[in-house]
């Protein structure tokens, strides 16, 4: 299942109304096994073939429950409005996970999980804006795969992890890359305001081991990756989080982003694409 959260178009009686909702249909894929972008294709162009033919049928409720059922009422997915697929109540995100970006900044690959955490008020969603922090003079991409947590856990086994995770989705771990040199933690660095995009919906069915993983700038390709290159894989992960901290069903684990990360500017779209999933474009603008 892909599940969405949205706001409801102006032809409903209770417009404006946020609800989750199942995409159906199949999105205009035509990307090969090195990526979900098409050749050629501008990252506005692949967000509309995204909704092609797609249409959204509406929720009762949340998705967090073991069989989700529908209100039967259905629109197009081009007439609304997508929102962060979850609002977690915290994101969780792990760094130099992948040896070639930690190489490209000069760090060494720890020898555990390196954990930070992300506030809930740095999450976005697809095609909302990303604000350039005042404090900052040199923000980069940093394209992720995000884990969905789908129910109350604790101290979980690997074994056991799959039973935890509602899905996946693209995410940008956007960073303030001269804040996070100056400071020494990264509070500030990676938690401003609008610094996690998430979406544009939350794949329920999906292998997370090898997919591939692109970062575009201005339709220009920055960053290309698989997860497969991950040093620590999505149960690992998990395990090792859920070791210190509760995680809560829409909390969301961040878990690294492969090289090529660089600067973005007020201006810029910037677009992370994961195998199986779709697109997030976000813009860049001025706080």
């Amino acid at each position: 299942m892909r599940i969405a959260r949205f706001s409801l178009p102006d032809s409903a009686a209770d417009a404006g109304a946020v609800r989750f909702g199942l995409v159906e249909g199949e999105p205009d894929q035509h990307g090969d096994s090195n990526g979900y972008r098409a050749s050629g294709l501008s990252a506005a162009d692949q967000s509309a073939n995204d909704q092609v033919g797609l249409v959204i049928a509406e929720l009762e409720g949340h998705p967090f429950t073991p069989e989700p059922r529908t209100t039967g009422r259905v629109w197009p997915l081009a007439d609304v409005r997508l929102l962060a697929p979850v609002l977690p109540s915290k994101v969780v995100a792990v760094g130099r996970n992948y040896a070639d970006h930690a190489k490209e900044l000069g760090n060494e690959v720890p020898a555990v999980p390196l954990t930070f955490l992300k506030p809930s008020t740095s999450v976005i969603g697809p095609n909302e804006t990303i604000a350039y922090p005042s404090f900052s003079q040199d923000v980069h991409h940093e394209a992720e795969l995000a884990i969905v947590i789908g129910r109350l856990c604790s101290q979980v086994p690997r074994e056991r992890v799959k039973e935890c995770i509602l899905g996946y989705t693209c995410a940008n771990d956007v960073t303030a890359r001269d804040a996070q040199k100056a400071e020494g933690q990264w509070a500030r660095a990676k938690g401003f305001d609008t610094s996690c995009p998430i979406g544009p919906w939350i794949e329920t069915e999906l292998d997370p081991s090898d997919l591939a993983i692109t970062c575009t700038l201005n339709d220009e390709l920055k960053q290309a990756g698989r997860t497969g290159q991950m040093m620590r894989g999505v149960e690992e992960l998990v395990s090792f989080i859920s070791e210190a901290m509760t995680l809560l069903p829409g909390d969301v684990i961040l878990t690294g982003t492969p090289a090529g990360v660089g600067p973005m500017q007020v201006g810029d779209l910037v677009s992370v694409s994961i195998e199986g999933i779709g697109t997030l474009t976000n813009r860049i603008v001025k706080r």
